[in-house]
């Protein structure tokens, strides 16, 4: 390789290729673009790399190298794209990463990197695309990120970062995708969350983030996942405008307040909504229009929402594959109504921890998961359909005998 001195381009993508990244990669000082992703590769990252100064793509990801990332990669002044994704690098980021003034895409993730997130990342104006998920950093993020206005893809999940979201109303105008989710960070939610045009997806979830929801401007949000915090008060009236969203998660906090279901009604796009665990309580007053709302809902939460009975709004959810109505208050039958609810395509049934005394019969065909358990069911054990893999009935009083049918669905 080392006669190749001339080569411009080297794509040795997807070639089973082992070993270690051979040393005279460093002498092929005309290359422009070097991709050796989806390989065996072991061994460091050379620093002899760093002399190709006319590279604009580098492309290692998923690999098996591993210790630290070379200073010298941030003499590659040229580089726009460099992608490190999935190897076994740890260490520091290097803060000469920001002498890289071209770079649009840089993806570190899924690596061991540890320490702090440079503050010379600041200096990355041209940067749309950052994910440094899946490793081991710690510190706050720097002041210094909310310099990135081109950026449209954050991604910093799953690592230790701590301290509040930097903050500028007019920061971040071009972010469509926002992932900080499984880290540490706290405070109350940053001002442009709220404000900036482009955003889609919000991913905050497993964080300590405190205060109130407040009132969204954006119209383009399709995913707002904000659950396992410590987020209180009541759901900000601006969330039930939201005409694109398609997933709402926000378990696991302390929301409160009376939410009426029909509140939901204008977002006919709703796919996942998740209010599981907070203070609030649902209501349902009219089922006049109900197979009107939310005719694409698939996974409906509910868990601990201070239900006492097996609420209406359910019968017009045609299409529903996952409900969970456990640790409520609903007592009785599990109404003949309920067969209208998902019938052909409901998968998974959770009331546990409610106190149900009666169930008669089971109408949906395809149900995988079925979760009865800590009720006060009475009678005869009832059978479900054969599709069954998982039949909680633990903590309830059944008597009498065990029909031979239980074996069908084993």
């Amino acid at each position: 390789m080392e006669n190749l001195v001339s080569l411009k381009v080297l794509d040795l993508s997807y070639s089973s290729l082992s070993g270690q990244v051979p040393r005279s990669l460093g002498n092929l000082l005309q290359l422009t673009y070097l991709d050796l992703s989806v390989n065996q590769l072991s061994g460091q990252i050379l620093r002899s790399l760093g002399n190709l100064l006319q590279l604009t793509h580098l492309d290692f990801w998923q690999n098996q190298l591993s210790g630290q990332i070379p200073r010298s990669l941030g003499n590659i002044l040229q580089l726009t794209y460099l992608n490190l994704r999935q190897n076994q690098l740890n260490g520091q980021i290097p803060r000469s990463f920001g002498n890289l003034l071209q770079l649009t895409h840089l993806d570190l993730s899924q690596n061991q990197l540890s320490g702090q997130i440079p503050r010379s990342f600041g200096n990355l104006l041209q940067l749309t695309h950052l994910d440094l998920g899946w490793n081991k950093l710690s510190g706050q993020i720097p002041l210094s990120i909310l310099n990135l206005t081109q950026l449209e893809y954050m991604k910093i999940s799953n690592n230790s970062l701590q301290g509040s979201i930097p903050n500028k109303v007019t920061a971040f105008p071009n972010l469509i995708y926002l992932y900080l989710d499984d880290n540490l960070l706290n405070g109350t939610l940053p001002s442009w969350l709220y404000t900036a045009p482009s955003l889609k997806t919000v991913y905050l979830s497993q964080n300590q983030f405190s205060g109130h929801i407040k009132e969204f401007q954006s119209k383009s949000l399709e995913l707002i996942a904000l659950e396992n915090n410590k987020l209180q008060g009541p759901l900000p009236s601006s969330i039930f405008q939201l005409l694109n969203l398609a997933h709402l998660l926000l378990s696991s906090n302390n929301l409160s307040g009376v939410i009426e279901f029909r509140m939901f009604s204008n977002l006919s796009n709703l796919k996942y909504l998740d209010l599981s665990y907070n203070s609030l309580s649902l209501t349902s007053n009219t089922t006049s229009t109900v197979n009107h709302i939310l005719p694409n809902l698939t996974d409906l939460l509910l868990s601990s929402c201070n239900l006492s009975e097996f609420p209406q709004f359910l019968k017009g959810l045609k299409s529903l594959e996952s409900l969970d109505l456990s640790c409520n208050k609903i007592e009785g039958n599990i109404p003949q109504w309920t067969q209208e609810v998902g019938n052909d395509s409901l998968t998974y049934l959770n009331v546990s921890h409610n106190s149900l005394t009666e169930v008669e019969h089971f109408p949906w065909k395809n149900i995988e998961v079925l979760d009865l358990s800590s009720n006060l069911i009475s009678g005869n054990l009832p059978i479900p359909f054969s599709t069954i893999n998982f039949f909680l009935i633990s903590n309830n009083s059944f008597n009498g005998e065990v029909s031979s049918l239980i074996c069908n669905v084993m």
